[in-house]
Order: structure tokens, then C-alpha cells, then sequence
């Protein structure tokens, strides 16, 4: 009998996923495949390979979207701004990036559920993904608290940063507005990495993407037939992400697709609350850092010779890095599930394939895409403004960009098999040392110092980046992975109180 065709009838992709008598097809087609030593070793990475880029494409496509359509609802709050007023698009501008602090942490705090619940999945302890999930919306929601009163305050805080009065008294209003967001915030990231353990990722993206509709079109009522000016905007934006908290939770309620991992509210997500919040910080500072980062590099270019020119052309710079950024992302959530379904289910040589082919396929995107950015160097800039020293400029720092876009194809991956494995507060220390230590100081010695401008604290800051990848591509090849499945079985046993549970009963 031919073994291929044997090896291919293992691999059955159109069993149940729920056996509980066996594992997970996909689970068992990549591991069986790249342990089958009576197969040639080219056969053996040429099946993984199939197997593997259908899971991440699976995985990555959605995810792309629902990133892209999440920063689309903010961008287009910009546009009916704008439409109102040079004031209004500025508060509207200020209001917004406010909130990427909390955007940031309450995206890097459900990381936690990320870690947990892949892994859990992949280890068939589906009842503990219900719990993991209350456990950390209350986590999140408890965080939430304290960020409401600083942004109940943001008049006064506006104000001690410097901005124009009014502008301030707008912002403030607006933030206001958004203030129910945060507690969206904390549901709708804990259900998207609820989801995204199990691979569910289509249906966030078509809520998501009818969320962005209903934002636009409910927008455009409120500005000009119901001429609620700034405000409506607001709450528009925050109804928007209100429609996303209530769609993925009817969803998860009543989805068939569930009935082993949500089998409802349970007191058991109040035990543990404190080591789940120790290991939520973990990935919050991992994530809120790396998020940071480039908002530094904006920041800095105020402080240079010509601040207008280098703000236009790092702008719109960081608007074609944050573009080719989602894509990245998008391999990012793909990776982190594959690594902690993989390493749940007990398969190392899986994880180790999984992590490089995630790799591999997410720099061949990158490349291509700093191709590109370099063949319209000259012309790209033209999309934003019609001037044309910014568009000089830009052309100048495109080569700067296209080696950003490279390393944002390998970085965000690699951070994904990080979450996968749970080594975010390892590589929160990572990237303060990367980037806040070698980075941001190099490129204001370079931009400053040296006088290269813009040009050298982009250097600086891609130094940081490009030590940081390099490390954790180091981390990633020297890891045991034998041992961190051993390691995700622990951790596993220690959140583990279903077992518990069951033996005093």
C-alpha cells in the first residue's frame, strides 16, 4: 500500500473536531506527518506545508479584516470630524489617540486569554474556556475602573499637555462620548481571543465589517440630518463597538459550535483573579510598548528643524507602515493560535513547523510589499497631499520604510509564538531593552546629536526593532520545545480547577 495515500487517509480533514476519543484532525494530520519516518523527508516538509499555510491563511485572512475594519471606524470618525471643522478633526484626533492607551491595554491584557485558552483547546480541557474567558472580561472591567476617572479628568489633562483651550474643551467632550468603549473594550478582546483559540475567526470579521457599515451610515444621520455635531460622532463610534460586544456574545451563547467550551456564567471565574491579572500585566506592557513605539518616532519629528515637513512625511510614512502593519497582525493572531493549540495538544515538532512556516510566509508578504513601497517611492505620497517637498521627503525615507515593513514582517509573528508560549513578560523585558534603551536613545543621538534629522531617529529606532527580532528569532531556534509542552501542561494543571473540582466531588 502506498504510504502517501496511507499518511492522506490520516489526515482526514473532514472528521469532527470534537471527538473526545481523538484528537483535533489537523492536530493529528501535521504531527503525524512530520513524525512519519518511513515518508522522505521533502514528502514530510512538502505535506506540513500544505497542512500548515491552509491553517494560517484560515486563520490570518479574517484577522487581517477585523483589524483593518477596527482601524477603519476610527479613521472614518476622522473624516465627519474633518467634514465639521479644523477644531472638530482635531479633537476628534485627540480624543482618538487618547484612547489608543486603553485600546493598547485592554488589547495586551486579553493576550493572557490568548495563552490560556490555545492552549486549554489543544489540550481538550474545553470546560475551562468559558472560565478563562468571565475571568478575564472581569479582570479587564476591574482595569476599566480607573481608566474612566483618568479620562473623566482629561479637560485638565489636556490643558497640562499643552494643547489650545478649546481644542481641549472639544477633546475632553468627545472623550467623554467614548468612555463606554473601554468596558467593550474589556468584553469584545476576551471574546475575539475566545474565538481565536478555537480557530473561530470568520464570523468577528463579518461583525466587524457590518459594524463599520452600521458606523458610517448611523454617522452620517447624526451629522447631518440630526446635526448633532462632534458629539454624535462619539456616540456613534461607541455604539459601533457596543453592536461588536453584543453580536460575538449572542453569537457565543447560542452556537452550537460552543456547547463544550461556554456552558454559561459560573462562580468559579471569580477564584484566581489576582494571578490572572499578574499574568494579563504581562502581556498588556508586551503589547502596549510595542504599540508606543512608533508614536515616539511622530512625536520626536515635532522636535526637529522643520517640524511641518517631517510630521507630513513621517505621517504619512507610518500611515503605509500601519497598512502593511494589519497584515502582519493578521499572521501574528494566526501564529499565536496555531503555537497554543499545538503545544496544548502535546506536538513540539508541530509548534517548531508551525512557528517557522508562520515566518517564513509573513516576510515573503513583508518583502514584497517594501518592493513596492520602493518602485512608488516618487509617487505614493501624492495619495495624501499634493505637495510636493513633503512628497520629496517621503521619497527620501521610503527606504527607511520599506526595511520597517521587512522587519514588521518577521516581529509581530514572532511575538505571536511568544503569546502562544506565554513568554510575554519575557519579551515585555525584551522590548524595553530594544526599544527604549538602544532605540529611542540611538535615534535622538543620530537625529539630534548628529544632525540627521528624521533620517536618524528612524535609524535608532530600526536598530531597536531589528534587535529585538534578532533576539527573538535566537529565543525561538534555541527553544526546547519538548519542555514547553511539558511547561503548558503545568500551567495548564495549575488554572485547571475543573480537575480539582471533580476529585473532591
Amino acid at each position: 500500500m502506498d504510504v502517501s495515500n496511507e499518511t492522506a487517509e490520516r489526515v482526514d480533514l473532514r472528521r469532527p473536531l470534537v471527538d473526545r476519543e481523538k484528537k483535533p484532525p489537523l492536530e493529528v494530520g501535521l504531527e503525524s506527518v512530520l513524525t512519519e519516518s518511513s515518508l522522505p523527508y521533502r514528502r514530510r516538509v512538502y505535506l506540513g506545508v500544505c497542512i500548515e499555510i491552509k491553517l494560517l491563511f484560515r486563520l490570518a485572512l479574517p484577522a487581517i479584516l477585523v483589524y483593518l475594519v477596527n482601524s477603519g471606524m476610527g479613521i472614518s470618525a476622522r473624516i465627519f470630524a474633518g467634514r465639521l471643522g479644523s477644531n472638530e478633526l482635531a479633537a476628534a484626533s485627540i480624543g482618538n489617540s487618547s484612547f489608543n492607551l486603553v485600546y493598547a491595554l485592554m488589547l495586551g491584557m486579553g493576550s493572557a486569554v490568548e495563552t490560556l485558552c490555545g492552549q486549554a483547546y489543544g489540550a481538550h480541557r474545553y470546560e475551562m474556556l468559558g472560565i478563562y474567558l468571565q475571568r478575564a472580561t472581569l479582570v479587564l472591567a476591574l482595569v476599566g475602573l480607573p481608566m474612566t476617572v483618568l479620562y473623566t479628568f482629561s479637560y485638565p489633562i489636556l490643558l497640562l499637555l499643552g494643547e489650545p483651550k478649546k481644542v481641549s474643551y472639544m477633546g475632553s467632550l468627545y472623550i467623554a462620548g467614548l468612555i463606554p468603549q473601554i468596558f467593550a473594550y474589556a468584553i469584545n478582546f476576551t471574546a475575539q481571543k475566545f474565538l481565536q483559540a478555537q480557530s473561530v475567526v470568520a464570523p468577528s470579521a463579518y461583525i466587524s465589517a457590518a459594524a463599520l457599515l452600521l458606523q458610517i451610515s448611523l454617522t452620517w444621520v447624526t451629522v447631518y440630518v440630526m446635526n448633532m455635531g462632534l458629539m454624535g460622532i462619539a456616540y456613534v463610534l461607541t455604539i459601533s463597538w457596543w453592536f461588536i460586544v453584543g453580536a460575538q456574545t449572542l453569537y457565543i451563547t447560542f452556537s452550537i459550535r460552543f456547547r463544550e467550551t461556554w456552558t454559561g456564567l459560573s462562580s468559579r471565574s471569580f477564584d484566581g483573579l489576582w494571578s490572572f491579572f499578574k499574568l494579563s500585566a504581562g502581556s498588556a506592557v508586551m503589547i502596549c510598548l510595542e504599540m508606543w513605539y512608533s508614536q515616539i518616532l511622530v512625536l520626536l519629528a515635532g522636535l526637529l528643524n522643520d517640524p511641518a515637513l517631517s510630521l507630513d512625511s513621517l505621517s504619512i510614512c507610518m500611515s503605509i507602515s500601519a497598512l502593511s502593519f494589519m497584515v502582519s497582525v493578521g499572521f501574528n493572531a494566526a501564529a499565536s493560535v496555531r503555537t497554543s493549540n499545538e503545544l496544548g495538544a502535546g506536538n513540539p515538532k508541530s509548534v517548531l513547523f508551525s512557528a517557522w512556516t508562520a515566518t517564513f510566509v509573513s516576510f515573503l508578504i513583508s518583502v514584497v510589499e517594501a518592493l513596492a513601497v520602493i518602485a512608488s517611492r516618487d509617487y505614493v505620497s501624492y495619495i495624501f497631499t499634493s505637495d510636493a517637498d513633503v512628497a520629496k521627503a517621503v521619497s527620501d525615507l521610503c527606504p527607511f520604510l520599506a526595511v520597517t515593513i521587512i522587519l514588521n514582517g518577521i516581529q509581530p509573528v514572532l511575538s505571536g509564538v511568544a503569546v502562544g508560549c506565554g513568554w510575554q513578560t519575557y519579551v515585555a523585558y525584551v522590548n524595553v531593552g530594544c526599544y527604549y534603551i538602544v532605540g529611542i536613545p540611538v535615534g535622538c543621538i543620530l537625529g539630534f546629536t548628529f544632525n540627521y534629522q528624521a533620517k536618524g531617529i528612524w535609524t535608532g529606532m530600526i536598530g531597536g526593532t531589528l534587535m529585538q527580532t534578532l533576539i527573538l528569532l535566537y529565543v525561538t531556534y534555541r527553544t526546547d520545545w519538548d519542555k514547553e509542552v511539558e511547561t503548558a501542561k503545568k500551567r495548564l494543571d495549575m488554572w485547571d480547577d475543573v480537575k480539582e473540582s471533580r476529585q473532591n466531588s
